[in-house]
């Protein structure tokens, strides 16, 4: 009996509720602003109906200090501020030297840098014995 809407045999818009699913929605909060804290998705409930939900914020995640370059570290969840202080300390930093602070590669800078440093003292002590 269902035909196409545009058909001229149509009986009742009855029978094409399903053509054009009711797509407004009653906002649960007095805030109606499309503001950045007062973002929402439309969720389909497993009754059929059509609802809103309200997003949370994202966070932009742990960086390392600007004077080293400022990039995220790698490995650490993106959680703002106060979810953060309820997750576990292992879950916020990485196992190694300057875990949660600075990234591998700073890291790594850090290790050559001090090394080659020592060298080169090691090479002026050289150097002035060769001289005596």
């Amino acid at each position: 009996q269902l035909a196409c809407p545009l058909d001229l045999g149509c009986h009742s818009v009855e029978d094409f509720h399903f053509a054009m699913p009711d797509s407004r929605v009653t906002l649960r909060r007095r805030h109606s602003y499309n503001t950045a804290s007062n973002r929402t998705k439309l969720v389909r409930t497993p009754g059929g109906k059509l609802v809103v939900q309200y997003l949370k914020k994202t966070a932009k995640g742990t960086f390392a200090p600007k004077a080293m370059g400022g990039q995220q570290i790698a490995g650490l969840p993106r959680l703002r501020s106060v979810e953060l202080s309820r997750v576990a300390k292992r879950l916020k930093t990485v196992n190694r030297a300057y875990g949660g602070c600075f990234t591998a590669g700073q890291v790594r800078d850090r290790i050559v840098r001090a090394f080659l440093i020592e060298e080169q003292k090691i090479v002026k002590r050289v150097l002035k014995a060769q001289r005596k």
